[in-house]
């Protein structure tokens, strides 16, 4: 991926100074370049106060109270751990930073409950990591903090307007993906 992204550095430099454009190449990389600073900067900070955020309901146990309730069907979702404390509070603790659009602060998590999922079948994967993965992937999204944030470090005024859209293709990702796995869990099965 680094050398396609540095042919295509490339020839728009070539393409900029073959056609007398060269300071207008200088100038869009050094807007770019602070741009790019400007936006991690912002994304950093809503990494921050998100990743805080899912921290402190953690601690007050609200994590551990919506893993609770979304047990019945995350049990139906993952009907070998359903008894497994441990990894269905990652699974939620997972799902809660997933629906509020948190998919860095959602990574951790489902690597708790993947090390754990996986430890029951070494060296394979098992039918609730594919899950997993499959859900944290496509991931259903409440409030898509990340993308909010994105469009309001570019300068939009209305950041949120995207919300029916976005639970619209999240909702469809998401029971594409758990109807895919469950459809290839039979077909290959040992």
């Amino acid at each position: 991926m680094a050398a396609v992204w540095t042919g295509m550095v490339l020839v728009s430099i070539l393409c900029g100074l073959a056609t007398g454009r060269g300071e207008a190449v200088a100038a869009a990389a050094m807007e770019g370049a602070g741009a790019a600073v400007e936006l991690c900067l912002t994304m950093g900070g809503m990494l921050c106060l998100w990743t805080g955020v899912m921290e402190v309901l953690r601690r007050a146990g609200v994590i551990r109270a919506l893993s609770r309730l979304l047990r019945p069907a995350l049990g139906r979702l993952y009907p070998a751990f359903a008894r497994d404390g441990q990894v269905m509070d990652s699974i939620a603790a997972n799902f809660s930073a997933n629906l509020l659009g948190l998919g860095n602060a959602a990574t951790p998590l489902g690597i708790r409950a993947a090390r754990r999922m996986a430890a029951a079948t070494p060296g394979r994967a098992n039918d609730g990591l594919c899950t997993l993965v499959v859900c944290n992937t496509a991931s259903v999204q409440l409030i898509p903090a990340t993308v909010a944030g994105v469009r309001l470090a570019a300068g939009c005024r209305t950041p949120f307007d995207i919300l029916p859209a976005v639970w619209l293709a999240s909702a469809v990702s998401v029971c594409v993906g758990i109807l895919a796995a469950r459809v290839l869990a039979r077909v290959w099965r040992d």
